[in-house]
C-alpha cells in the first residue's frame, strides 16, 4: 500500500524539533545592565537525578538522587553513599523510584548539629501498597552510616498505575523544609492526577503538612472541621517549591501549574490553594481529571485558584504570565554578601530551565521579576543556601553548582 507523508506532518514534527532544541539546548542567555551576576562552580557532576539539598552547620552536603537515595560530601570532597539502594551503607528494600516519584525531598533537623538526625521523603512498598512516607534517620559523627529509622509519615498518597495523563508516580509532591521560626517540619504532596485528592481533607495528596519531628500534627495548624490534623493548607496542584521569607518567617509555596500559571502562594494555617481539578455536576473529564481540560461548561480552563467556587483561596504572589514551565524549587536569598538582591525569592524551573529572582513587597506580593543571567539552560531541581549564604542548585543534568556574586 502507498503511504503518503503530508506537509503539515513535516511541519509538526520541525516545529516540535525546534521547540527541543531551545528547551534543552539554549544558550545562556546573555546579561544585561541591572541583571545579577554569578560566578557558578561545579561542586559535583554526574549523579544520578540529583533532586534534595541540605547543608550541615560544618558545611557537610547531604543530597538525595531519585533512584540510589541518600549521600553525603564531606568538606574534604568525600562522597558517601548513606542509605538506599544497593551499594548503601544501610539499604533501604523498600525504596522504588517509579515516574516522578522515588528519594525525593530531604531536611536537616534544626538541631542536628546536637541530634544527627534527618528526613526523607521517599517512595515506599513497606506493606506492600506503594505509598510515599516521610522517614527520620540518624546519621553517625564520621558520615559514614546512618540508623534509627523511624517513619513518621507513612500514608502520603502514591498515584499506582498510568492514566490518561501521565504515568504511574506522577505528582507526588516531596519537599520538606524546617521553618526557622517555629521550627516544624513542612511537608508538601502533590494531586496524583486524582480529580478529588486536593479537597479531600481526609487524605494527604495535594497538601502541605505541618508536623512536628515525631510525625504528629503541630498546633495551629486551623485545618478545617473533619480533616486531617496533619493539614496546614490544602487545594494543591503539585508544590516541589517551599520557602521561608528571613525576618518573618513567612511559608510559601512554589507551585506547577496544569499548562497555564505557575504560582508563588504565600501560606496561611488552614488555608485552601483553590485547586479542585474533580469533575464538576454534569461535565466529564478523561479519568475523571479535569486538571488539563475544562471543568466549566464556559469551556474555560481549570483555574490553579478559583475564586468563584472557593472566593477564600489564598491568593497568589506570582503567577508565571499564563504559562505552565515547570516551576519547582524555591528559597529566598539572605545574607550581606547578596547585597540589594537579598530578600528576593530564588525560584528554579524545569521545563523553563533557569531560575527567576522574584521582588516582594512587605505583603508578599511580586513586585518584579529579573532572570539570573549566564546559567546553562538546565532543569533546575533543588535550590538551597548553604551556611556561608551562596545559592547552592541542583540540576536533573546530575550536576550541583555553587553561585555566588560575581561583582562582590
Amino acid at each position: 500500500m502507498h503511504r503518503t507523508t503530508t506537509p503539515a506532518l513535516f511541519l509538526l514534527a520541525a516545529i516540535l524539533l525546534l521547540a527541543a532544541v531551545l528547551v534543552f539546548a539554549a544558550p545562556a542567555r546573555a546579561a544585561e545592565p541591572g541583571d545579577l551576576r554569578v560566578q557558578r562552580t561545579v561542586i559535583l557532576a554526574n549523579l544520578d537525578n540529583p533532586w534534595d539539598l541540605a547543608f550541615a552547620p560544618d558545611g557537610t552536603l547531604f543530597f538525595t538522587e531519585k533512584c540510589r537515595g541518600l549521600s553525603v560530601r564531606t568538606p574534604d570532597g568525600a562522597v558517601r553513599h548513606l542509605f538506599g539502594a544497593s551499594g548503601a551503607a544501610v539499604v533501604a528494600d523498600d525504596l522504588f523510584c517509579q515516574g516522578q516519584s522515588g528519594m525525593l525531598g530531604l531536611a536537616l533537623d534544626p538541631a542536628f548539629a546536637d541530634n544527627r538526625r534527618l528526613y526523607l521523603f521517599m517512595a515506599s512498598k513497606l506493606g506492600g501498597q506503594p505509598a510515599n512516607r516521610v522517614v527520620r534517620l540518624q546519621v553517625d559523627a564520621a558520615n559514614t552510616t546512618v540508623r534509627d529509622r523511624t517513619d513518621i509519615v507513612t500514608d502520603v498518597p502514591f498515584k499506582p498505575s498510568f492514566n490518561r495523563w501521565g504515568r504511574a508516580g506522577a505528582h507526588s509532591g516531596g519537599r520538606l523544609r524546617f521553618s526557622p521560626k517555629d521550627g516544624f517540619l513542612y511537608v508538601t504532596t502533590g494531586d496524583n492526577h486524582n480529580g478529588p485528592l486536593p479537597q479531600d481533607l481526609t487524605r494527604l495528596g495535594g497538601k502541605v503538612l505541618r508536623i512536628d519531628r515525631d510525625g504528629r500534627p503541630a498546633p495551629g495548624n486551623n485545618t478545617p472541621k473533619g480533616g486531617d490534623a496533619r493539614l496546614f493548607t490544602y487545594g494543591h496542584r503539585n508544590v516541589q517549591g517551599l520557602a521561608f521569607r528571613p525576618g518573618t518567617g513567612q511559608p510559601f509555596a512554589c507551585e506547577h501549574g496544569p499548562g497555564h500559571s505557575d504560582e508563588v502562594t504565600a501560606l496561611v494555617a488552614g488555608g485552601n490553594g483553590g485547586w479542585d481539578p474533580a469533575p464538576t455536576p454534569g461535565v466529564s473529564c478523561a479519568s475523571d481529571y479535569c486538571g488539563y481540560t475544562s471543568n466549566k461548561p464556559d469551556g474555560s480552563r481549570t483555574s490553579m485558584t478559583d475564586r468563584e467556587r472557593f472566593p477564600a483561596a489564598l491568593s497568589p504572589s506570582w503567577t508565571n504570565q499564563g504559562v505552565s514551565e515547570g516551576m519547582g524549587p524555591c528559597v529566598f536569598l539572605d545574607g550581606s554578601d547578596w547585597g540589594d538582591w537579598a530578600g528576593r525569592l530564588a525560584v528554579g524551573f524545569l521545563r523553563g530551565a533557569r531560575i527567576d529572582l522574584l521582588a516582594m513587597d512587605a505583603a508578599g506580593q511580586a513586585t518584579g521579576v529579573r532572570t539570573i543571567a549566564g546559567l546553562p539552560a538546565e532543569r533546575m531541581r533543588s535550590l538551597v543556601l548553604a551556611p556561608d549564604g551562596a545559592l547552592v542548585v541542583a540540576t536533573d543534568g546530575g550536576e550541583i553548582w555553587r553561585l555566588t556574586r560575581a561583582d562582590r
